[in-house]
C-alpha cells in the first residue's frame, strides 16, 4: 500500500475508528508500543544511562557467581542502540555521545590490555567516521570536537595500526 492510499483509506475512518486502530498496533506490534512509550516519556538520560552500561559491560563485563567473565567487545550493542536511537528520534546530542562513547570505552580497554584482532581497530575506524558524518549531518561537529580530537590521539599514543586513517578523517574535516 502507497502512502497516498493509506492516507485516503485513514481520511475515510472516523475518530473512534482511527483510535481503535492505533490502540491494536500498539497492542500488536512493541516497536508502536516502544515508540508512543517514548514520545508520551522521552527520558533520554535514563536511555543514556542503560545504553552506556550496556556498552561499558562489553569491555568490562560485572562477574557473576565470583566468576570474572571474559569481554565480548561487540561493536553491535553500540551500533544497535544507535539505529534505535536515531530511530526513536533522540536528540543528535545524545546519539552523538554515545557514539563517541563507545569508541573512547573500546580505547580504555585497548590502554590496559592488548587487543589483537585488526577487526577491533578497523571496526573502530568504521565507528569514528560513521560519528563524524552523523555530527556533519546533524550539525553539531563543533560542540564534540574535543572529544573527536582526543580520540583520534589517543590512537596515536596507543600506537594503534590504523592511527593514520584516523588522521586522515580528521583532516579531512579540516580539524
Amino acid at each position: 500500500m502507497s502512502k497516498r492510499d493509506l492516507k485516503k483509506y485513514l481520511g475515510e475512518l472516523n475518530k473512534q475508528q482511527l483510535e481503535e486502530q492505533i490502540l491494536e498496533l500498539y497492542e500488536k506490534f512493541t516497536v508502536v508500543k516502544t515508540y508512543y512509550d517514548f514520545v508520551f516519556n522521552p527520558k533520554e538520560d535514563t536511555l543514556l544511562k542503560e545504553c552506556k552500561i550496556k556498552i561499558s559491560n562489553e569491555y568490562y563485563p560485572q562477574k557473576t557467581s565470583g566468576k570474572p567473565r571474559r569481554p565480548k567487545m561487540r561493536r553491535s550493542v553500540a551500533q544497535k542502540y544507535i539505529k534505535h536511537f536515531i530511530l526513536l528520534g533522540v536528540d543528535p546530542f545524545v546519539i552523538a555521545d554515545v557514539m563517541l562513547y563507545s569508541i573512547e570505552i573500546a580505547q580504555t580497554f585497548s590502554a590496559e590490555r592488548l587487543v589483537k584482532p585488526e577487526a577491533f581497530f578497523k571496526s573502530m575506524l568504521s565507528s569514528f567516521e560513521q560519528a563524524i558524518k552523523f555530527m556533519i549531518a546533524n550539525g553539531i561537529l563543533e560542540e564534540f570536537k574535543a572529544r573527536i580530537i582526543s580520540i583520534s590521539d589517543e590512537t596515536r599514543q596507543q600506537n594503534w595500526f590504523n592511527k593514520e586513517e584516523f588522521n586522515a578523517i580528521l583532516e579531512r574535516f579540516d580539524y
